[in-house]
């Protein structure tokens, strides 16, 4: 058997295109136009580019881009009064405080200080117990991208058995949360899980997301099983030449790729997914802010 890729690149492209297409309309009918604030504190380089690529895609798709870098001395009082100000900002309708933060900022009084109806990344306290009640949320993105991406590939996903691999609060909790709300029968596992690789091998669904590169082998996935890697990690890579890294999935893509019926790739996989769904939050957000048909397919 050779696995079905899921191309998340491709996926995401057309979800992008759905965002465009509906901000046209709003623009159009309504005179509104929904805006992303993105605040960077410091100068990580990764949340560098992240922030570049989201304000790059945030304007492709017809949206205001508005972002605010601050410097990584930046006082937790400071940072506060910006996301007021955004709170306030009726223009304003989605906004992510880019993580990690420095040592010195406290991440959950920082995040759960944004208006729930504009936490676009879906870690407010406020959407993380609303998603765990089955309530109307705003929904992390990653784990958003994954079950549209499972809907797509098999339509309905009632009564399938899942598996997820991690407990994060960022994927793995929410993930659970999601797939639960699709009707399926879901185990959490994480590196406390007895017997792990059994556990594994009854799911038609994995969802892998521990952040450990290439740890779960082919002979762990069900044949037929359709495998969500959400993981990103570099590893070494000599073949490339000395020094030179490659990035891979928490999967084995190979090994799980003869077995699997379906499989995300690392990269193009989940990751292009992640800021798709920021959009389509974004897009949410401005809906539901202004009493408007929210957009078909791009919620949970």
């Amino acid at each position: 058997m050779t696995a079905t890729i899921i191309d998340g690149k491709a996926f995401a492209a057309s979800v992008r295109d759905k965002v465009a297409a509906r901000v046209a309309e709003i623009k159009e009918q309504n005179g509104i136009t929904p805006g992303l604030a993105v605040v960077l504190v410091g100068e990580d380089p990764a949340s560098q580019v992240y922030v570049r690529s989201k304000g790059k895609m945030t304007v492709e798709v017809g949206m205001n881009s508005y972002e605010h870098k601050l410097d990584a001395d930046t006082s937790e009082e400071d940072l506060l009064a910006i996301v007021e100000k955004l709170n306030n900002d009726p223009a304003v309708h989605g906004i992510l405080v880019q993580l990690p933060l420095p040592d010195h900022l406290n991440s959950d009084l920082i995040i759960n200080a944004i208006d729930p109806a504009k936490d676009v990344d879906g870690f407010h306290i406020s959407n993380v117990g609303l998603l765990g009640t089955g309530q109307k949320s705003m929904v992390p993105c990653t784990p958003l991208g994954s079950l549209m991406m499972l809907r797509d590939h098999h339509g309905s996903l009632s009564g399938m058995n899942a598996v997820v691999l991690g407990r994060s609060n960022i994927v793995g909790k929410p993930m659970a949360q999601l797939l639960l709300g699709d009707s399926c029968t879901v185990t959490i596992a994480h590196s406390r899980t007895k017997d792990l690789a059994d556990v594994v091998r009854r799911a038609d669904i994995v969802v892998a997301a521990v952040g450990r590169p290439q740890m779960v082998p082919g002979d762990w996935i069900k044949p037929g099983a359709t495998v969500i890697d959400v993981g990103i990690n570099r590893i070494d890579a000599p073949e490339k030449g000395e020094g030179k890294t490659r990035l891979v999935g928490d999967v084995d893509y190979d090994s799980c790729a003869e077995v699997a019926g379906a499989i995300t790739p690392v990269p193009g996989g989940v990751g292009p997914m992640t800021i798709a769904c920021l959009l389509a939050n974004t897009l949410t957000a401005c809906c539901r802010a202004n009493g408007l048909e929210e957009p078909e397919g791009l919620t949970a």
